[in-house]
C-alpha cells in the first residue's frame, strides 16, 4: 500500500545502547539458583509443590516466588512506620523494569535484610497468607499495603 502523497516511510530504528528486551522476558523456568546470583532474580520463579506450614520463617526465595507467582515480576518491597503502626507495602516498581535503580544483586540483598526484619517482628506467617490471599494488585502510583499486627513485646523494639 502506498504512503499518501506528503509523508514518507521512516526506517525503524532502535534507540541508542538499547540492548533489547530481559532475557527474563523470553526465558523459560531454568530452575532454582542462589538468591545471590542474577539469574535466579531474572529467571520465573518455579511453583512450589508444597506451601511451607504457617509458622515457618519466610526466606527470601519464598517471597520472590510469590511475588512472581502472583503477579508475574519482582515488586520492591517496603516497611513503613506511620502513626504508630508499621506496614508492608509493595510497591508498584519491579526488578524486570529497565528504569528499576537496583541490580539483581542489590534487590536480593534488600529483599533477604526485608524478610530478616519481618522474621524478626515474628510476622512471616501474617505476610505469607496475605500475599496469598489478597485480591489487590500493585499499580502505577499506588502501593499496596499490609498493616502489620505486631507481637506486644515486639512493637516496642521497632516502633519510637
Amino acid at each position: 500500500m502506498p504512503w499518501p502523497e506528503g509523508l514518507q516511510q521512516l526506517p525503524w530504528a532502535a534507540p541508542p545502547g538499547w540492548k533489547g528486551p530481559p532475557a527474563s522476558l523470553w526465558a523459560t523456568s531454568p530452575g532454582p539458583a542462589p538468591l545471590a546470583s542474577p539469574q535466579a532474580l531474572s529467571a520465573p520463579a518455579p511453583t512450589p509443590a508444597s506451601p511451607p506450614p504457617s509458622g515457618a520463617p519466610l526466606s527470601a526465595e519464598e517471597l520472590l516466588a510469590t511475588l512472581r507467582r502472583r503477579w508475574r515480576a519482582s515488586y520492591d518491597l517496603q516497611l513503613v512506620q506511620r502513626r504508630g503502626r508499621l506496614y508492608l507495602q509493595v510497591m508498584w516498581a519491579y526488578l524486570e523494569q529497565q528504569s528499576f535503580p537496583l541490580d539483581a544483586e542489590a534487590y536480593g540483598a534488600k529483599l533477604a535484610d526485608l524478610v530478616a526484619s519481618l522474621n524478626g517482628l515474628g510476622v512471616a506467617a501474617q505476610v505469607r497468607d496475605w500475599l496469598n490471599s489478597t485480591t489487590d494488585r500493585p499499580r502505577l502510583g499506588k502501593a499496596m499495603s499490609l498493616p502489620l499486627e505486631l507481637p506486644p513485646g515486639r512493637a516496642s523494639e521497632f516502633l519510637l
